[in-house]
């Protein structure tokens, strides 16, 4: 650990902060609570306003780059200590935070937690410009500022890269700004909001909505990789999740890869495996029991509401050969049937009465309504049991859940549905993986009907499980995670690791699908120096950090895992529950504190690699508008020559037109693997058919 020990003189002006983050955002329209606000805490009182909240988002290829920038202002005539607080986001990862100071912009920089909290502390005790913002555990982020001198204001900008959720042949982002982490802030802003929106894909972008805002947004399309999206309000409340949803022209079934690497190091690389329409649906019902958390936390911010019209849907997508019951639980469980009942419409009808008489209070107790459900386990049927909670429960409490998951019967699958921000998610997301399920989020903001539908259409696919993958020819470590979760239809499963040298590796697939053993291998080239992808190392440190507070809170004790939680933290500048960002106000404040530029270095890198993204979308939104308005008229002499056909024969005619094969583009070579089962093209975008072989197994199996 370090030595915190504090300087206490020669500290001049300085201003600091704090970030501790990985966040998603959303916005309100309402009088709801929010994350919009700050107010005066730490006994100095005082209101201040948000004047401005511009956020800038891009999406390339499925992993999106959010910078928010945002205009505070003291309304008080007098000093004030400013509280801001916010939730945490969905796999994202906070990769920079700056403040300005003077009119100038100052970079921050990551430490430990008890080391920044102490610095802002011996600032706040001179009244000095220290700010703070840190992870105060696992679903809220607090931003402290002070101080803020009267009626002035303070401009800040927050960065995050995050994976975007895909299902089958949709992504989806989520803005959230909806909290009750503190039920003293109030949700609003004086001034702009604006929210702009880049979406670059490999795969053809088929359309582009908001189900929270619709035609608020306006929309352009540039190319068919390439759709823009904005929304600006002078002002208003922030009252609901800002939800961009776009479509794929097709599913694709492969294995998509981009890497990171630089001269200085190992590359690192990103690979998702993908199932998609190959995977043919099961010909038989399935067993649901369906737990809702109706205790007290549920009534917050909704969810409850949210969550009984999620359950509804998916209830509603039950065809007549699955069975169901339907379960309430707060501090005991509640059964409607006591039995699994037909998916017919009497008892979907019957479902829906019980579900609306349902109201949130007591405590939350998920283990006694898990022992319920695992007894309607039949061993010739697939049990799933979904769950629809926030996971507020005590500590003591998840364990016995952890054990329960390890204990459930052989051919039951554990489902957890998140509804908005406040929630437990390390929680749902540990017990889903564990049990070889899967956990989905739901804002408010969202069309939960196309949820429910999408969650469906993943339980009626095969899952392939057990799955590997093998790499040869190229050293390949550390990979996140360790052990890969199974494979749904329209889920991708995700895969980060390091890799040391360059070139073509082997890449070996096995697993099991319904039974039957599968291996398939292809070739992936994994370059010598690609700079434009930085984001996927802090994403790479990100998912670590992850598994390890996971792993330690299945071992009932942290104390093992912090020194590497912080050590990732500050190599890779993250917050975490244990590492905060820290702004100074120049680079000497920095070598006052023998504070090394970890984060300045990175950020530099990192706004490279954008300004190259943003210079080939310039070039593209330029293209698109050259045929717009009056067109230049030519001299006769610069009009290039006619030639009839018979004149001069085209060279292709009489062949083939050169479509795209396998996924592939036109005019591209295809791989040399296109016959077999596996066939792979390379590069960043999607990469080939997977399961090919699969699926004629299956459609024999039915035929046989």
């Amino acid at each position: 650990m370090k030595d915190h020990t504090l300087q206490k003189n020669g500290f001049g002006k300085c201003g600091l902060l704090a970030v501790a983050a990985a966040l998603t955002l959303m916005l309100f329209t309402g009088g709801a609570y929010g994350a919009g606000l700050l107010i005066a805490d730490g006994g100095f009182g005082g209101v201040l306003e948000v004047q401005e909240h511009a956020v800038r988002v891009v999406i390339n290829n499925g992993i999106a780059v959010t910078h928010v920038t945002q205009v505070f202002k003291n309304t008080e005539k007098r000093q004030v200590e400013a509280l801001y607080t916010f939730p945490v986001p969905k796999r994202a990862s906070v990769a920079n935070f700056s403040m300005w100071i003077d009119g100038k912009e100052m970079v921050g920089e990551v430490l430990e937690k008890k080391r920044a909290r102490e610095i802002y502390n011996s600032y706040k005790q001179q009244r000095r410009d220290p700010g703070l913002l840190e992870q105060v555990d696992y679903k809220t982020f607090e931003m402290r500022i002070f101080p803020i001198g009267p009626e002035a204001e303070q401009r800040v900008q927050i960065s995050y890269y995050q994976e975007l959720d895909v299902d089958h042949d949709r992504a989806t982002y989520v803005y959230p700004l909806a909290t009750v982490t503190r039920g003293d802030i109030d949700t609003r802003t004086t001034g702009r909001f604006a929210i702009d929106f880049a979406v670059k894909s490999a795969v053809p972008i088929t359309e582009l909505e908001s189900p929270s805002h619709g035609d608020a947004f306006v929309t352009a399309r540039h190319s068919d990789g390439y759709v823009q999206a904005s929304l600006e309000a002078q002002s208003g409340s922030l009252a609901r999740d800002v939800v961009l949803s776009y479509g794929l022209s097709r599913p694709k079934t492969g294995i998509d890869m981009i890497a990171s690497n630089g001269p200085e190091e190992d590359g690192y690389f990103y690979l998702t495996l993908t199932a998609g329409e190959d995977l043919a649906e099961m010909d038989r019902g399935m067993d649901y029991v369906f737990m809702l958390d109706v205790s007290g936390s549920m009534a917050d911010d909704g969810k409850l509401l949210v969550s009984k019209d999620s359950l509804g849907a998916f209830i509603n997508e039950l065809g007549e050969t699955d069975r169901f019951e339907v379960m309430t639980f707060n501090l005991q469980p509640v059964t409607l049937f006591n039995e699994l009942r037909s998916g017919n419409d009497n008892f979907k009808a019957e479902a829906d009465r019980f579900l609306a008489g349902q109201r949130g209070r007591g405590g939350t107790v998920i283990s006694g309504a898990m022992h319920t459900a695992y007894r309607y386990s039949d061993p010739d049927r697939i049990l799933n049991v979904v769950i629809l909670s926030d996971g507020m429960t005590e500590q003591a409490e998840r364990q016995k859940i952890i054990d329960l998951i390890r204990e459930r019967p052989a051919n039951t699958r554990v489902f957890c549905i998140g509804i908005g921000n406040e929630i437990n998610r390390p929680l749902l997301e540990q017990l889903a993986q564990e049990s070889g399920g899967l956990a989905a989020f739901v804002s408010r903001g969202d069309d939960f009907e196309r949820q429910a539908k999408a969650f469906r259409r993943k339980l009626m696919r095969p899952a392939a499980s057990d799955i590997e993958i093998d790499f040869a020819g190229l050293k390949i470590y550390d990979l996140e995670p360790e052990e890969l979760p199974n494979l749904f239809h329209g889920a991708p499963v995700r895969l980060f690791g390091r890799y040391s040298g360059s070139g073509q590796a082997q890449v070996m697939v096995r697993g099991d699908v319904q039974g039957t053993r599968f291996e398939q291998s292809a070739a992936l080239n994994f370059p010598e120096n690609d700079p434009d992808n930085p984001e996927i190392e802090r994403m790479w440190a990100w998912r670590r950090v992850d598994r390890l507070l996971k792993m330690a809170d299945g071992s009932r004790s942290r104390d093992r895992a912090i020194d590497e939680i912080v050590n990732l933290g500050e190599t890779y500048s993250i917050v975490t529950e244990y590492t905060s960002f820290l702004v100074l106000e120049n680079d000497g404040e920095y070598q006052r504190w023998k504070i090394e530029r970890r984060n300045g270095r990175r950020l530099q890198r990192d706004r490279e690699a954008q300004a190259r993204l943003e210079e080939r979308l310039e070039a593209i939104r330029s293209k698109a508008v050259t045929d717009l308005g009056p067109q230049p008229v030519l001299e006769e002499k610069e009009k290039e020559p006619q030639h009839l056909a018979s004149s001069r024969p085209n060279p292709a005619q009489g062949r083939p037109s050169a479509q795209p094969q396998n996924g592939g583009e036109p005019g591209r070579p295809q791989s040399q693997n296109q016959n077999r089962s596996f066939d792979f093209n390379f590069g960043s975008g999607p990469v080939g058919p997977l399961f090919v072989g699969i699926a004629w197994w299956l459609r024999r199996r039915k035929k046989g």
